[in-house]
């Protein structure tokens, strides 16, 4: 008969890292650049304007050397990287609080520090959750406060994809503000790129479907959370966000179309990610200041 594996709880019990502090300038080419994959007009935000919600996210970029990635594309060693075996790594959600806006083109520091390390047992087996904290200052005061879930599992899952893609479906939802969006590739890469993101899952057909089981290249969880985000800052752009929370429930691939839609209710505002095969890939909760 053979043994039971060790829980993942053995793996992090002392598991301890430390505070890191980083630095950042905040230049104004991240911004434009990422405006430019979305297609806006011109730049979001200029030298000193507000950055748009989770826009943060393209900066304070570690860039680790290649001889230091592990087969999949991410980084075999990181600070707050749990020891495990065979470890398998997916974005599962987030929450931020904006007490003020950062502001482009002005230095800022960020200290993140260990949160929480849970283990939940799933139905694909036992899953460990690490929740790393971020402060963002600026001018020696907090501007935002923000946790990232990361779920982690020993060796591979064995979620259901579906084995073939249509990419002439369009969701057609009924919400009040909706943006559709039909990623290809190129988009991809370039938002892989912006976000110091080697995993091949986002890049690299072959390895997707063969090694990771997936019908095709799978949108970044990220890029799917600052598409919700786009809607409150283009259909409501006097209201300031002030908290928000977001999860990565399905994953969406290459060549689907995609629609972040919802609504605002009073000084809050619901919003989801769907396709003709999914009502909430992603969903997201907005608080106004």
């Amino acid at each position: 008969m053979p043994a039971t594996p060790p829980s993942l709880k053995s793996y992090v019990e002392s598991w301890t890292p430390g505070p890191i502090m980083a630095e950042d300038a905040l230049p104004t080419g991240p911004v434009e650049a990422f405006s430019a994959l979305l297609d806006l007009p011109g730049a979001a935000a200029g030298a000193g304007d507000p950055i748009p919600p989770l826009w943060h996210w393209f900066y304070f970029l570690t860039w680790p050397a290649q001889r230091d990635l592990g087969a999949d594309g991410h980084p075999s060693h990181g600070h707050f990287l749990p020891p495990l075996p065979g470890r398998q790594r997916m974005w599962a959600g987030g929450r931020c609080e904006i007490t003020e806006p950062l502001r482009l083109g002005e230095p800022a520091e960020r200290v993140s520090s260990l949160g929480s390390v849970t283990v939940k047992e799933g139905r694909t087996g036992e899953m460990l959750f690490v929740t790393e904290r971020r402060e963002f200052r600026q001018r020696g005061r907090i501007r935002l406060v923000e946790e990232q879930d990361i779920v982690y599992r020993s060796g591979r899952g064995a979620a259901q994809h579906p084995l073939a893609l249509d990419e002439s479906a369009v969701p057609r939802p009924a919400d009040r503000w909706q943006l559709g969006l039909r990623p290809d590739p190129a988009l991809l890469f370039r938002f892989s790129a912006l976000t110091a993101n080697a995993h091949r899952i986002h890049y690299d057909t072959p390895y997707v479907q063969h090694e990771e089981g997936y019908p095709g290249l799978v949108v970044h969880g990220p890029l799917l959370a600052l598409l919700m985000l786009e809607l409150p800052r283009r259909h409501s752009p006097e209201a300031r966000v002030r908290s928000l929370s977001y999860r990565l429930r399905r994953p969406v691939f290459s060549g689907e179309h995609l629609a972040a839609c919802g609504a605002p209710a009073g000084d809050r505002a619901g919003l989801r990610v769907a396709t003709h095969r999914e009502d909430r890939h992603a969903t997201a909760e907005v608080t106004f200041a």
